[in-house]
């Protein structure tokens, strides 16, 4: 996998742009003004990421994945992820039939329902999974592969199914890991402050 430069990142126009971002040349980026991605971010090839994205820091969006935000906002906290194959949409059409479809049409013959979804920290979704407009996912959730999540779900659970359903709970071990991995970047700052 190449990712792109240093330069070739600022000049794609993101709102805001962290340290450490590894994004690879294969994506497709659209409406980056829109986009605000933290530290240690790394997207990977044929990801397609469109419209208001914030990414705090630790983001992973894995291959072949689809971020569709619109004017809605698709919010990933710390060290949340997506699996190869994800779908994540905070708009759709309506598919009752009590409106024309898709983007070919103007919006007055549509009724596109936009809200926003938000994946808590610690939060990974499993391949080929679809996360629909206006879910929340809790800290430290987990979904299984191939699950779709219409609904909000409960922090430090894993939830398989479609749609998803809880199956049980989640281990918490990785709040002390992620203590010690923040004291380990302290420290590796520190060092290289005091050798400038």
């Amino acid at each position: 996998m190449t990712f792109l430069t240093e330069t070739e990142l600022r000049n794609l126009g993101f709102k805001s742009l962290g340290k450490n971002v590894l994004i690879s040349d294969r994506a497709s980026l659209y409406g980056t003004d829109s986009m605000s991605i933290g530290n240690n971010c790394r997207i990977d090839d044929f990801a397609c990421l469109s419209g208001q994205i914030l990414m705090k820091n630790n983001v992973h969006i894995a291959n072949s994945t689809t971020v569709i935000a619109g004017t809605s906002l698709i919010l990933f906290e710390d060290f949340s992820g997506l699996s190869s194959g994800c779908r994540v949409y905070s708009q759709t059409d309506d598919y009752s039939g009590s409106s024309l479809t898709n983007p070919t049409v103007p919006k007055g013959f549509r009724n596109i329902f936009s809200a926003d979804v938000k994946f808590g920290r610690h939060v990974i979704i499993g391949t080929n999974s679809v996360i629909l407009p206006g879910v929340e996912i809790g800290d430290g959730a987990a979904v299984a592969a191939m699950s779709l999540v219409n609904k909000n779900l409960d922090s430090w659970g894993i939830y398989a199914g479609i749609p998803v359903r809880k199956i049980k709970e989640r281990k918490r071990d990785l709040l002390e890991l992620e203590t010690s991995y923040w004291n380990s970047i302290e420290a590796i700052t520190y060092i290289q402050k005091e050798h400038e």
